[in-house]
């Protein structure tokens, strides 16, 4: 059985990195999020032979205080742990947090992502 853990290398923790996928990724938007999804750097993407998808997390404080910014960006990397094999595979996503975010339920905020994931993936397959 294998972990579903997120580990640090499932992460962008690079402003860099960040910046890349801002100028190179297919950006969808939502009321409560915005996602990007850039192709992965090709060095990371060929040290393993299994798909790299890694993820990046903002939330600014007009989404709220600490307190609601952290569950918030706990549910982005839930969803994100539980469904990253719907994404295409070498890819580095980007999600950033809007005001609206904070209302969500936890299952709200997993529709919300699911939806823009779908439409953001077929995009990055065509382009």
């Amino acid at each position: 059985m294998t972990s579903e853990r997120l580990r640090r290398s499932d992460r962008l923790l690079v402003s860099r990195d960040f910046a890349r996928v801002g100028r190179q990724g297919a950006r969808q938007t939502s009321r409560e999020f915005v996602m990007l999804v850039a192709p992965a750097r090709i060095h990371e993407a060929r040290r393993t032979s299994a798909p790299v998808r890694r993820i990046g997390i903002t939330a600014s404080r007009k989404v709220g205080n600490a307190v609601v910014r952290n569950r918030v960006k706990r549910g982005v990397r839930e969803w994100f742990r539980r469904g990253r094999g719907a994404l295409p595979a070498d890819v580095d996503v980007v999600v950033i947090a809007r005001r609206d975010a904070a209302g969500l339920s936890g299952a709200e905020l997993e529709g919300r992502l699911d939806e823009l994931a779908r439409r953001v993936s077929g995009k990055h397959e065509r382009g």
